[in-house]
């Protein structure tokens, strides 16, 4: 066809397809840009921009095939290049591209975005070129649209959107693995005196690959060293060979509430920020900190091991390491375990993304026992790994195998009850007394679930909405708080009332609230109030009666603890910030805030003492807090 030709062909009418390109463009980026976290008409900005990205989409569709005045065969032409595109590109696109969004990131990402605006930007460009060209430049377009998603690959989720980078670039893993040799625990040096401390997945992932292991025995590979005396560091009072208490025993402290008792900060961070002691890389995974005297232990994930690993508070030195040869990764959250380890006398208790459970030797890493509890219960490994932090009640140690509970004895590892099935759950056990019965609480599958510490027993259930992820909390008066993911109707916090009589429990609601509506993320409660994250802002309801008292500050899917001394909540957002919040009711208040970690943190934070230890799937860090009256 000549240029004659081309400029008499009947014109395209290009303004729809201009236009719903435009739209795209300002909801799908601009929008979210300039207000992440914002809500319009209940509904959050990420996924406003998410579905308006789809309905643009298909309107460029639309107007191509009725509206575009496009000769018929261009117009099929170009749908059927598409759908071939479509189809032979995503094999081709990394596992993390393929699994991601529950396996359609590619097409919520290359469709409505890069393809979609790649092919209005054709039908501007090549109105001067003549049939052939224009029929060679639209298959051009099409293949650049999908193709560029082979470059790619994604590091999860991060504030709601996929965290991409080139396909080539390393892993914080792999530059983790390609200098662990430097690393043996064996070398670590003893730690300084007090007055010297100072501040101091794997990209190629082929598959998607939670692969369970066989039950671990006494053989497995174990990097070990015995732990040099000590002296006990300031605010971290237990020495280190004493093995009879912890300071913060495992998941979320003594209490499993993220309370911090009996210490005050100075608050003025411009005068006396934290103190950076040391910082270091680790591998993935979303484990917080268990403590006792100077070590710390914690779960990673290196290469084809899963790790349990001791460090020394004081210095960060590893000072053993016990390794099971399994893997568990997920295009959204990545690799590693989810867990963290619970210290319990002269042992530590490990749980596994893939069900591995270990009982080890606190102060050498050696294997006591170890189980593997999907083979055990049955259940398989859920979609984003076994998340359960082992509970240890008397002489029997609890896990959460998704929605079922297990109970093994502490002693030789051997099961002692299996509960029944509830649903999936990412929760971990709870321990509660409630009308003087001890018991233990399990959020998930449709709602909550309490069963008896010794024998496994459902003492009462109360049917909601599924989903729930954090930890149910106490109120003064013994009432129980529990949550449904905002994704499960929105439905938030919900005050239980529970009575005994009879040999029956009677399970009353109180109320149900949407002023909080946390994710994964644990909410705290103090003096009569709930302090939390609702989707990624935080919030605070009265427990009265379910009112939201404020709501502000933006923090993603951070983490937090309560300072109950002070009325403070010492917060850790989603990108390793960390924030001083007011505790109270009145209103919203950041008195402070500083930089500690790089990258997406999903981590608890620990204090103990004067200490504060932080961690993400990347690196940990330590920081000294100026303490008040000293």
């Amino acid at each position: 066809m000549t240029t004659h030709e081309a400029t008499s062909r009947t014109p395209l009418r290009l303004w729809p397809g201009v236009v719903a390109a435009v739209l795209l463009v300002l909801t799908r980026f601009v929008l979210p840009a300039i207000a992440p976290d914002a809500q319009f008409f209940g509904v959050d900005a990420q996924l406003i921009a998410v579905v308006s990205g789809l309905l643009f989409a298909v309107t460029i569709l639309v107007w191509w095939m009725f509206f575009s005045r496009a000769p018929w065969p261009e117009r099929l032409t170009a749908i059927g290049v598409m759908l071939v595109a479509i189809v032979a590109i995503r094999p081709l696109t990394h596992a993390s591209i393929q699994g991601g969004m529950m396996g359609m990131m590619f097409y919520i990402y290359a469709v409505p975005v890069t393809l979609s605006l790649a092919f209005v930007a054709w039908a501007v460009a090549s109105r001067p070129l003549s049939e052939g060209r224009r029929r060679a430049a639209m298959v051009a377009a099409i293949l650049i649209g999908c193709g560029v998603w082979t470059l790619a690959r994604t590091n999860g989720m991060l504030g709601g959107v996929a965290e991409l980078e080139w396909r080539w670039t390393p892993t914080a893993e792999e530059r983790l693995l390609a200098q662990e040799t430097s690393e043996d625990p064996q070398a670590a040096p003893p730690p300084p005196a007090p007055a010297a401390i100072a501040k101091a997945p794997i990209a190629a992932q082929a598959d998607h690959r939670p692969v369970a292991v066989p039950e671990v025995s006494a053989a497995a590979k174990i990097d070990t060293a015995a732990p040099a005396a000590a002296a006990p560091e300031a605010g971290l009072p237990a020495s280190e060979g004493d093995f009879t208490r912890a300071e913060w025993p495992g998941f979320r402290g003594p209490d499993r509430d993220s309370v911090v008792r009996g210490v005050s900060i100075n608050t003025d961070w411009s005068a006396a920020p934290p103190l950076e002691m040391w910082r270091r890389p680790i591998g993935p995974g979303w484990s917080s900190f268990a403590v006792r005297g100077d070590l710390l232990y914690t779960q990673e994930q290196r290469g084809d091991d899963e790790i349990v690993t001791c460090y020394r508070v004081s210095t960060g030195e590893p000072v053993w390491r016990h390794r099971d040869p399994t893997r568990f990764w997920e295009s959204n959250g990545g690799a590693g375990p989810r867990g963290t380890p619970t210290l319990h006398r002269d042992r530590v208790y490990a749980f596994g993304a893939t069900g591995v459970l270990n009982g080890l030797d606190a102060a050498t890493g050696k294997v006591v026992w170890s189980r593997n509890v999907s083979t055990d219960t049955g259940r398989k490994i859920p979609d984003w790994g076994f998340a359960s932090s082992p509970l240890v009640v008397d002489d029997v140690v609890v896990v959460a195998a998704a929605g079922t509970l297990a109970g093994y004895d502490i002693a030789t590892g051997e099961p002692r009850w299996q509960g029944p099935s509830y649903g999936g759950s990412y929760s971990s056990p709870h321990r509660v007394t409630i009308a003087g019965v001890d018991q233990i609480v399990l959020l998930g599958g449709p709602g909550a679930v309490s069963v008896a510490p010794t024998t496994g027993a459902v003492l009462w259930e109360h049917k909601w909405a599924p989903g729930a992820i954090v930890q149910p909390a106490m109120t003064a008066d013994g009432d129980v708080v529990i949550n449904a993911l905002a994704g499960a109707g929105g439905m938030g916090t919900r005050r239980l009332h529970l009575t005994q009589g009879s040999g029956e429990w009677k399970v009353e609601e109180r109320w149900t609230s949407n002023g909080l509506k946390p994710y994964f993320n644990d909410f705290v409660v103090h003096e009569g109030h709930a302090f939390g994250f609702d989707g990624n802002i935080l919030s605070s309801i009265n427990l009265e009666d379910g009112t939201r008292k404020w709501k502000g500050g933006r923090y993603g899917n951070g983490q937090l603890v309560l300072l109950a001394d002070q009325d403070l909540l010492l917060v850790l957002s989603e990108e390793g910030e960390l924030a001083l919040v007011a505790a109270t009711p009145d209103k919203f208040t950041e008195v402070a805030r500083f930089p500690a970690l790089d990258g997406k943190t999903w981590n608890h934070p620990v204090l103990v003492g004067d200490v504060l230890l932080v961690r993400n799937g990347e690196e940990m860090a330590a920081f000294r807090l100026s303490v008040v009256g000293r």
